[in-house]
């Protein structure tokens, strides 16, 4: 008989997590009930606060981590975490346009200051390399608001019909959708080696061959027994090396932190920690080679749709006169308290939409000359570009081709590899 085999003692099974149950960052069971029990580091920050003395940047990042591990909502089997970064645009839009609709004098000092706080707080976050959804949360928080505006205070006033509000309800949702599609994968770049780290003999030998292949007849090259030594990532960097022509440019090629050779134009974003195909920049999303288009197509669609609303929201409003010149005009307006709140929301738009123009004008001039934001800001720091236009227009010269031939590539990007010609190569 064959001997039986004992089973394996199974460990025991977790109890399931209610709704408003979670496991914290220490590993252990909490309870959304107990957001405020149990915090030293916020009681000792409440204390200093209450008795006017200053606290530590360590003990200000002990809270915010407390503070966003503890804010959830039940959910089911387990309370789900929220990113403390989306709250503050649902809270503060809302309460400071309606600040803004009591007076004029206070609509101009609420909207000539949230430039100025967007701007501090993206350069905050960049230069801190953090990845936030405050923006995100913004945009598509403040598209929300201002539909929501426009159908309580705009429509019930019988000045838009059922085909104008069609088209603007499709222009919102034509954004969304380009914008949903801009949020994918922008052209990330994985390193083979993460998938499968261990490398067989016949690869490693196809590498040094390669490597051997490369170097073989260039000034300098060691024997084939140096070579085979050499470790694959060597090799990649061996290769790197002989297209960029000399050391300097093989840096440029090679990332530390992804540990791979980028192709040309390819970057390493900071906040997605991964490196881009062809990268633009990086706002709301990581913009690159893959959805360039799309993050074009979003933009072209919201101006659109952004100077569409706000001419029948100032058509309703401020009757029997311009749109320009109700926009700085318009006697009356903040007698009706619904009129105060559309007019103000209708001056915030401006204020997006000139912002969200000037993005699109750069970015109609860098394509039609072939050049990513990227590659402007090191041509701007390294004095390698030619700006034309009072600094609007940078042109680096490297991948110029002619108006319509950038059109063209630009037209064709992510769809199948293209053959740049040799001085392409980085």
């Amino acid at each position: 008989m064959k001997p039986v085999k004992k089973n394996k003692a199974e460990e025991p099974e977790l109890e399931p997590l209610c709704c408003c149950e979670y496991i914290d960052r220490n590993g252990e069971k909490n309870h959304v009930a107990a957001c405020l029990c149990d915090c030293q580091d916020l009681d000792e920050g409440c204390d200093r606060w209450m008795t006017c003395k200053s606290m530590q940047p360590e003990t200000c990042e002990r809270i915010m981590d407390t503070i966003s591990d503890r804010l959830r909502i039940p959910w089911l089997r387990g309370a789900k975490k929220v990113n403390i970064s989306i709250v503050p645009p649902l809270i503060l839009l809302p309460v400071f346009l309606r600040v803004a609709s009591w007076h004029f004098l206070l609509g101009g000092l609420v909207l000539s200051s949230l430039p100025g706080l967007l701007l501090w707080y993206y350069y905050l976050t960049h230069r801190r390399k953090g990845h936030t959804l405050f923006f995100l949360s913004l945009g598509l928080f403040s598209l929300g608001y201002m539909y929501y505006v426009f159908l309580q205070e705009v429509v019930p006033r019988g000045r838009v019909g059922p085909t104008q509000l069609a088209l603007l309800t499709c222009g919102l949702f034509l954004i969304l959708l380009a914008l949903y599609r801009a949020k994918k994968n922008p052209g990330y770049l994985r390193n083979p080696a993460s998938k499968d780290k261990s490398v067989s003999s016949s690869q490693v030998e196809g590498l040094s061959r390669d490597g051997l292949e490369k170097t073989r007849g260039l000034p300098g090259a060691g024997s084939s027994g140096s070579l085979s030594n050499r470790t694959p990532k060597d090799d990649l960097k061996g290769s790197c090396r002989v297209l960029a022509g000399s050391p300097a440019k093989a840096k440029e090629d090679w990332c530390a932190k992804c540990e791979l050779v980028r192709p040309a134009r390819a970057w390493h974003c900071r906040l997605c920690g991964v490196c881009v195909r062809r990268m633009d920049h990086h706002c709301v999303c990581c913009v690159g080679e893959s959805n360039h288009q799309a993050f074009i197509l979003a933009l072209s669609i919201f101006l659109l749709t952004s100077v569409y609303g706000i001419t029948l929201t100032l058509d309703t409003i401020c009757r029997d006169r311009s749109v320009f010149t109700a926009l700085f005009y318009c006697p009356g307006v903040y007698a009706d308290y619904s009129s105060a709140l559309s007019f103000t929301c209708v001056w915030y738009s401006v204020i997006i939409t000139a912002g969200m123009a000037y993005i699109f004008l750069i970015q109609l001039i860098n394509i039609s000359y072939n050049v990513t934001e990227r590659e402007v800001q090191q041509a701007l720091r390294q004095k390698t570009g030619r700006r034309l236009l009072c600094g609007l227009i940078v042109d680096t010269g490297q991948y110029n081709r002619g108006f319509l031939r950038n059109w063209h590539q630009f037209s064709t990007l992510g769809t199948a590899p293209c053959h740049h010609p040799a001085e392409d190569i980085v």
